[in-house]
């Protein structure tokens, strides 16, 4: 198997394999260090030896043998190795492997909960399930928070020893209030995923599609909470658009210039029923208005028959529900195209300053002056924004819309 394709299997895999680890053994810092040197072993054997038959066993394995040695490294010193073996690991690792095997293949679920843990505060959790879960590289994380990488690398290690001290068993957690953090985090392995913040490419469809699979995961356990089903519905409402987004060159398209016959209209069907089921059941959430917002979207049959006035009254339910300066910035470019352009340039400006070096104000004032006939402004605010975008994709459709608007 070629190199990349072990390494998108080795990524799909790690938290699984992290998951079993830590419910078979605890010790979720020592855990991911095995676990790491086992991926590590994985990646430089199995493109020239060949992927094993379970490949997830042999990660596990691999990992499972790495930490016992941690562990009876860590306790020789006090106990004899026989001891440690029945006083550090759990009865069910001694058990028979046929008793072993019986246990859930899939652990992920219970390592997402782990990482919301309560003695965490909820930066910290969102941070550390992004990590271990979501497979996010310390920078990504610390973009998505809007802090330096080695602030969230101080996060992501006080984080992981709290964890450690606390004790706290593996497993599915009695809390409901673990609820919003989880789902925080995979809303925002989602968007990372859907609007990747840095490299070549503009959508990193395996974490999409992982923030999907975990969050029908999390409904499947809570079917009645109206919140998951509007997080789920959101996701694959706004994952409909995904075949649309780029051109055959890779280049960003934005909705307006989409060929919405390529939208997955399996998913926003989905979608639909989704969040036409869990409104009524209420309390409405922000998920759920996202996802009606999303809705809205996606049944108009083209951008010109987009129903502008809707999306500017969820948009303002939303900013009831949430001081967040992204929903307002939303709301200026709904209020632009319900209204006309100089509406939403107003009250961009109260919005200018709350996400500061953040090219997505700049992008929309671009767009906004474009619309009002302001070329030589919406020129310089592309430029501007384009200075300030990560993502290769994304700096590459801000220069091209600036050079759109060059005179002559």
């Amino acid at each position: 198997m070629p190199g990349t394709e072990v390494d998108g299997l080795l990524r799909t895999l790690a938290p699984q394999v992290l998951g079993a680890v830590v419910r078979r053994f605890g010790h979720f810092d020592t855990a991911e260090d095995a676990v790491q040197e086992a991926l590590l072993a994985a990646a430089t054997q199995w493109p020239e030896g060949g992927v094993p038959d379970n490949p997830r066993g042999w990660l596990i394995t691999v990992a499972s043998r790495r930490l016992t040695d941690l562990l009876r490294s860590e306790y020789a010193r006090r106990r004899r190795e026989d001891t440690v073996a029945r006083q550090v690991l759990p009865e069910e690792w001694l058990a028979p492997a046929a008793d072993r095997a019986a246990k859930p293949a899939d652990d992920t679920l219970v390592l997402l909960f782990l990482c919301c843990h309560p003695s965490l505060s909820p930066a910290s959790q969102i941070a550390l399930t992004l990590r271990a879960v979501g497979g996010l590289t310390t920078a990504e994380i610390a973009r998505a928070f809007l802090v330096p990488e080695a602030t969230m690398t101080r996060r992501i290690s006080r984080a992981k020893q709290r964890i450690k001290d606390s004790g706290v068993p593996f497993g599915l957690p009695a809390d409901p209030a673990r609820l919003a953090a989880v789902l925080h985090v995979l809303y925002l392995i989602f968007n990372e995923g859907y609007a990747s913040t840095a490299g070549p490419d503009l959508q990193r469809t395996e974490l999409t599609a992982e923030a999907i699979r975990l969050t029908r995961m999390v409904r499947e356990l809570l079917p009645e909470d109206s919140e998951v089903a509007g997080l789920l519905a959101l996701m694959l409402l706004t994952d409909a658009r995904r075949a649309a987004r780029t051109g055959p060159d890779g280049a960003l398209v934005p909705m307006s210039e989409q060929d919405r016959s390529r939208w997955d209209q399996r998913a926003i069907t989905e979608g639909v029923e989704l969040i036409t089921a869990a409104l009524p059941r209420g309390p409405v959430g922000e998920y759920q208005l996202q996802a009606a917002i999303a809705a809205v979207h996606d049944e108009a049959p083209s951008a010109e028959e987009t129903d502008w006035p809707q999306i500017v009254a969820l948009y303002e339910a939303l900013m009831r529900l949430s001081d967040n300066p992204v929903v307002a910035l939303n709301h200026c470019v709904a209020v632009a195209m319900a209204r006309g352009p100089r509406a939403g340039l107003e009250l961009l400006t109260e919005v200018d300053g709350r996400l500061p070096g953040d090219h997505r104000v700049p992008a929309v004032r671009a767009h906004l002056l474009e619309l009002a006939g302001d070329r030589a402004g919406a020129r310089e605010s592309y430029a501007a924004a384009a200075a300030r975008a990560t993502s290769l994709p994304q700096q590459r459709y801000l220069h091209g819309r600036a050079a759109r608007l060059v005179d002559g």
